[in-house]
C-alpha cells in the first residue's frame, strides 16, 4: 500500500487547513488509518486514528476539538481537518495504516507509512 499526503502549507494562527492522504495498491477498507506529526527535534506525535469503515474514532490530545479525523473508502482517500490552528502545530504531517483499529495514541504497530505534508502556522 503506497499513502501520499497532500494539503499541507502556510497558514496564520487560527486558520484551517485540511490534509488528504491518498492510498493506491490496496484496498483502504482493509485498514485502520492514523494521523501523526513530528516537528523538527522531536519524537513522531500520535494525532488521531480512524477505524477501518469509521465508526470509531480516536483523537490524542494535541488535537482534541480542534482535528477530525474522517475517511471515504470510495475514493481510498483519509481526511485531517484542522482548525484554530496553532503554531505549535508545525510539523511534518503523515498518514499511516494498521491492520486493525486501536483506540488509543500510539505510533506502533502501523505497517504503511507515507512521506508527510508540512504545515506552518505563523504567528
Amino acid at each position: 500500500v503506497q499513502l501520499v499526503e497532500s494539503g499541507g502549507g502556510l497558514v496564520q494562527s487560527g486558520g484551517s487547513l485540511r490534509l488528504s492522504c491518498v492510498a493506491s495498491g490496496g484496498t483502504l477498507s482493509d485498514y485502520a488509518m492514523g494521523w501523526f506529526r513530528q516537528a523538527p527535534g522531536k519524537d513522531r506525535e500520535f494525532v488521531a486514528t480512524i477505524s477501518e469503515y469509521g465508526d470509531r474514532i480516536y483523537t490524542g490530545s494535541s488535537g482534541e476539538g480542534r482535528f477530525i479525523i474522517s475517511r471515504d473508502n470510495a475514493k481510498n482517500t483519509v481526511y485531517l481537518q484542522m482548525n484554530r490552528l496553532k503554531p505549535e502545530d508545525t510539523a511534518v504531517y503523515s498518514c499511516a495504516a494498521r491492520a486493525a483499529f486501536v483506540g488509543m495514541p500510539t505510533t506502533i504497530g502501523y505497517r504503511y507509512w507515507g512521506q508527510g505534508t508540512q504545515v506552518t502556522v505563523s504567528s
